[in-house]
């Protein structure tokens, strides 16, 4: 997917696949100024820290955990360190973090390169989803050009700092999205989570601190750096500054990824992606990932893009990646979709997960194929409650906070197939839509 349209756009200047990728034209556009003036001035790290804490930039993979307090989170003094950077983009729904390796790789490591210097690790991986190849071989070359010009490597820039920065190549589990998981991959293991306590911070890759941070997020740390942490305060809204990449995709005309500023209104971002497919009526939006309630349209329509417009709407902004459904969407078929998904990635750690999700699956299974039964979706709502909460990652909030979102604000869809062993919406509305989640989960 391109990046289609854009508001006030920061990390999408200058973005063209074919050519605008490499390292000579990234210099162009102001690349690694940051970093050279971090090192020639010889600007301490804490106030690097400090400038990233003051910019307000939030994680950009989902949780939205203020980026330089992260970072303030690791041990002062030497010591094996590691910078991590979450490529794992499992997400359904979501597909901004590749857009950035495709288009923009060099803002990815000069912005892990500042990371390294302001924590004092010497060392970082770019783990990078598994089904995405031949992006992991672009961030390769891209890695390659910024050794060969002294930005990634031994003495960089003749400085004594030291950071070494490698690829890691996932294999596509889900599961590995979590830090922990991931980090558990790239030492060889099985992907599978960590109880918490310890965090990365104190106890991460090879029990070395660690800070994990999304790709998005470490894009947009030359930015700051170089505009000020004023300036990038500036664009957004209080608590949500700067901009975000928004994966739309699902019933809309142009589906793509689109940067705005934080607090912008969902239907701004709907009209960049050409609205509705076909002119039909706006049914509901996931605004989040897969794993974010559902929205009706008459809620999305009127809230704001941003962490705290959408909590409180009743949902989360997660990844970014915004679903668009419309009239024609039967929304059992829909949440059936969604619910195999995460049956299919439990890693199968924890019973609650392992077995719940597959229990989530076949109970809105058989309500879809006609074979619903009276307090089937009371059912429902007491699995998720019974999950939540009960497992070492969120995989099972994940697998359980759709299915609360679509019954909360679509219960009478299900009570219609469970009555009448049909949708409730017409075959030929149906057919004149399409099923989407088919190619989007």
């Amino acid at each position: 997917m391109a990046i289609l349209g854009t508001i006030n756009p920061l990390l999408t200047v200058g973005w063209n696949g074919d050519a605008g990728w490499r390292l000579q034209e990234y210099v162009q556009r102001g690349g690694y100024k940051a970093l050279r003036r971090i090192i020639e001035e010889k600007i301490p790290a804490a106030q690097v820290i400090d400038e990233v804490k003051k910019s307000g930039l939030r994680g950009r993979g989902g949780a939205g955990f203020p980026t330089g307090l992260k970072w303030s989170f690791m041990p002062k003094g030497e010591g094996e360190k590691y910078i991590v950077c979450n490529t794992d983009e499992g997400e359904p729904g979501t597909f901004k973090d590749r857009d950035i390796l495709r288009n923009n790789p060099h803002a990815v490591i000069e912005g892990m390169v500042i990371a390294g210097y302001a924590v004092g690790a010497a060392r970082g991986y770019n783990y990078i989803h598994g089904e995405i190849w031949d992006l992991y071989k672009r961030f390769e070359e891209a890695l390659d050009e910024a050794r060969a010009a002294g930005f990634v490597g031994k003495n960089i820039l003749g400085s004594g700092f030291d950071f070494e920065l490698n690829a890691h190549h996932g294999y596509g589990a889900y599961v590995c999205g979590e830090e922990s998981a991931l980090l558990e991959s790239i030492e060889g293991k099985k992907g599978q989570p960590r109880f918490k306590p310890p965090f990365p911070a104190a106890v991460g890759l090879y029990n070395k601190p660690t800070t994990i941070n999304n790709t998005e997020t470490f894009s947009a740390v030359p930015f700051v750096l170089n505009m000020g942490a004023d300036a990038y305060l500036a664009i957004g809204k209080q608590n949500n500054a700067g901009t975000k990449l928004f994966s739309v995709s699902g019933h809309v005309n142009r589906p793509g990824n689109y940067e705005i500023p934080l607090g912008t209104p969902f239907a701004a971002l709907l009209e960049l992606a050409g609205g509705v497919r076909g002119g039909r009526k706006l049914k509901a939006v996931i605004p989040g990932g897969s794993s974010a309630p559902v929205l009706p349209a008459e809620i999305i329509m009127d809230c704001t893009l941003d962490y705290d417009a959408i909590s409180k709407a009743g949902s989360m902004l997660g990844s970014g990646a915004v679903i668009v459904m419309d009239e024609t969407t039967c929304m059992v078929r829909a949440l059936e979709r969604l619910s195999y998904f995460y049956h299919e990635e439990s890693c199968g750690q924890c019973t609650p997960c392992r077995e719940g999700t597959r229990w989530l699956y076949e109970i809105v299974h058989r309500i879809e194929h006609g074979k619903g039964r009276p307090g089937d979706v009371d059912l429902l709502r007491g699995l998720t409650t019974n999950i939540m909460g009960r497992t070492i990652c969120a995989l099972g909030d994940a697998a359980s906070m759709p299915v609360q979102g679509f019954l909360k604000h679509y219960r009478d869809e299900f009570e219609y197939h469970i009555e009448h062993g049909k949708c409730l919406v017409p075959p030929e509305v149906q057919r004149a839509g399409s099923t989407f989640f088919k190619a989007t989960v």
